[in-house]
């Protein structure tokens, strides 16, 4: 039977660059969508608060990183062309544009919707000029008490130059006047980071520190005429590079590099609509950014602080309580290497406790006299681990513990050098990794003696062993102890504690070396089966061009593909000819969907890669088959759930819109499931 002809856009793919969605336009279309939760009365007062929260943390990183890469390749002259066929001077102009039009409809949301909701229920975020006589009284006092030490107020002038900006510190500008010679001068006073941003007044009410700064200016610059103050915020270039060819010792190496980043150049200027012109010049002049780069929004600034307003004890105001449950095999056997030597356990959190599952199987690890040694990937955890509490404890014992700990994991490196070193002072092996790759593979090897044999057990999930964002996560984690799983994690994690560059595994895919092909070889096992072919992916974010252009051509030659995408897709889905079987949907809500769930044809896999090019390229990912049909047929109930056309969701439009569809809450029926 011969070959059906290529599609038309099919034919001559590498020619249509227009295939491919930008994937920073892409991100900023997630954030959105968060913003989007923020905005919807049905979802609970104070969550709304937390997605105002975290659409200001996102915006945050967007620019620290990929607006701060855009304007550092178009500064050295590496202005290639982007997979969507756009230059970096393109790309930035339009995520420029629409990071404005964002932060507005942000303001608009906070001072139009949250604000008064939040006022009706008794929780009042107010200004200086809304307080009482009374209430102002209360906060002089606590300026002289708490504040007025620590403030150090900054002159800008011949003899001092303009300060430093520290990125995402909020700063208020002051311009003062001298009443005997009339000489008006500029000065700063950076808000201490350290205390509360909203300041209690009463019980039920809140003012911005800022503000209480602001109405005491006057006691930092006495003898002077404080004329105006305006606050603004600086946001930095905070990507991290360590130089892979000139790296003696990486946890120095990184260390300094973080001390670098502290002083990266502006990207952004934040300042509030009010802001004098004269100063915000100075500031533009000083800062050396462009008109483009300031962002005028009402006050308050940074609203990163709504998070501590999201966790006010007002059950009423917030998701209904939810308690994981333990796994039923888990509730039948609560000794987790016997219930494994009778098959494997697939946990889903948070609707599975971590605590009685994962967690337990590395406490029980480290209390186990027959257990020899413990080896285990560290990317992200919690300040108080108990994890890594199990594995000091394990070492004290006397078993043999090897913990790679990430230290180059973005935003937690500081944290992460802290507890590579505690794990290194109570006898742990500690390594961090090969050097120019990121681990970002969540493994676990446990090794038992159990009479006359050694047995190994593991654990590979989708998630970080933390134990705090295991109840906000949605995560995959596979317990089993299926020995080719164990060898080939024996041998992972020889290769990244030693020399070795073992790659022939016997039942995972692991990055970079086999990962992408072996991707793209599962789907294009699918696309030779045409109509019979299914592919399902759920990913926080699709970028590969590899593994977009395989799943074009298994649409093409009939297969169905459907994926789930939290975050960035630069898929162009329902192109005629190219990706009309392939549908794209979006799923957010209370908790975060973070798992990686691969399905093709029969084949289920579970894993910690998304298909970009830094997961498949420069980082070490494991991705999993999972064997057991029990565990197979909750993960394939699961995703068919996600599918299904009743569930709320955003569905990805050729045009790269992304419309809301659907009513019913996903993971609240999956609450239910789980009981």
């Amino acid at each position: 039977m011969s070959a059906s002809p290529a599609p038309p856009m099919l034919a001559d793919m590498a020619e249509q660059p227009e295939r491919f969605l930008d994937r920073d336009a892409s991100w900023l279309e997630f954030n959105r969508r968060v913003l989007a939760l923020a905005q919807d009365p049905e979802v609970p007062l104070l969550e709304r608060a937390r997605f105002l929260a975290i659409f200001a943390n996102n915006l945050d990183e967007f620019f620290m990183l990929r607006v701060a890469g855009l304007k550092r390749r178009m500064a050295t002259g590496l202005a290639t062309r982007a997979a969507s066929g756009l230059l970096p001077r393109e790309v930035l102009q339009r995520v420029t544009a629409v990071s404005h039009e964002l932060m507005a409809q942000h303001a608009t949301t906070f001072h139009d919707e949250v604000l008064p909701a939040l006022s009706e229920q008794g929780i009042d975020i107010v200004r200086w000029a809304d307080l009482s006589a009374e209430e102002r009284a209360g906060l002089d006092s606590f300026f002289t008490e708490r504040l007025h030490p620590v403030l150090t107020p900054l002159a800008v002038d011949p003899a001092h130059p303009f300060p430093y900006i520290s990125g995402l510190s909020l700063n208020l500008a002051v311009v003062v006047r001298d009443p005997v010679s009339e000489t008006e001068m500029f000065a700063r006073v950076k808000v201490p980071p350290l205390l509360p941003r909203l300041v209690p007044v009463g019980e039920t009410r809140l003012v911005p520190l800022e503000d209480v700064i602001a109405e005491h200016l006057p006691q930092l610059f006495q003898g002077m005429d404080v004329v105006a103050h305006h606050a603004f915020r600086v946001t930095r270039n905070a990507d991290v590079e360590v130089d892979a060819d000139d790296v003696e010792n990486l946890i120095q190496a990184l260390e300094r590099e973080l001390d670098r980043r502290r002083f990266g150049p502006p990207v952004r200027l934040e300042v509030e609509e009010s802001i004098d012109e004269h100063v915000l010049e100075l500031l533009v002049r000083e800062l050396g950014i462009s008109t483009d780069e300031v962002f005028r929004v009402p006050g308050p600034l940074d609203l990163t602080a709504l998070h501590a307003i999201a966790d006010i004890d007002r059950a009423e105001l917030r998701y209904p309580a939810f308690v994981p449950v333990t796994h039923p095999r888990l509730q039948e056997q609560p000794d987790v290497f016997a219930a494994l030597r009778s098959g494997d356990i697939l946990v889903h959190h948070p609707y599975d406790s971590f605590a009685t599952s994962v967690q337990a199987f590395i406490e029980q690890a480290a209390a186990d006299p027959d257990v020899l040694a413990i080896k285990q990937t560290l990317y992200r955890t919690s300040g108080d681990s108990p994890v890594v509490d199990a594995l000091i404890d394990a070492a004290q014992s006397g078993k043999q513990v090897l913990v790679l700990v990430e230290i180059k994991a973005r935003f937690d490196e500081i944290a992460n050098i802290r507890w590579a070193r505690a794990l290194e002072q109570a006898g742990c092996h500690v390594v961090y990794g090969l050097v120019g790759l990121k681990t970002h593979c969540k493994t676990a090897l446990v090794v038992r003696r159990e009479g006359e044999i050694v047995r190994r057990y593991s654990h590979v999930g989708t998630g970080n062993y933390n134990p705090k964002t295991a109840r906000l996560y949605e995560d995959i984690g596979l317990l089993t102890a299926d020995e080719a799983v164990g060898a080939d994690l024996t041998d992972l994690f020889n290769q990244l504690s030693g020399y070795s560059r073992h790659d022939g595994y016997r039942s995972l895919l692991v990055a970079p070396r086999a990962l992408r092909e072996g991707i793209v070889g599962l789907i294009d096992e699918q696309a030779a089966l045409g109509a019979a072919g299914r592919v399902v992916i759920k990913a926080n974010s699709l970028v590969d061009e590899e593994v977009i252009d395989a799943l074009y051509a298994a649409s093409s030659a009939g297969a169905e593909v459907n994926l789930l995408i939290r975050g960035i897709c630069a898929l162009r889905p329902q192109c005629p000819g190219l990706s009309e079987r392939i549908r794209v949907r979006s799923i957010l809500g209370r908790f975060l969907e973070h798992s990686r769930v691969f399905v093709f044809g029969d084949a289920v896999w579970i894993g910690s890669a998304d298909l970009m090019h830094r997961n498949l390229d420069r980082r070490v990912e494991v991705v999993a088959r999972v064997r057991d049909e029990l565990a197979v047929a909750r993960l394939r109930e699961a995703l068919d759930l996600l599918c299904r056309e009743d569930i709320l969701r955003w569905e990805l439009g050729s045009d790269g819109t992304w419309i809301r569809c659907g009513e019913v809450d996903a993971q609240q029926l999956l609450i239910g499931k789980s009981r």
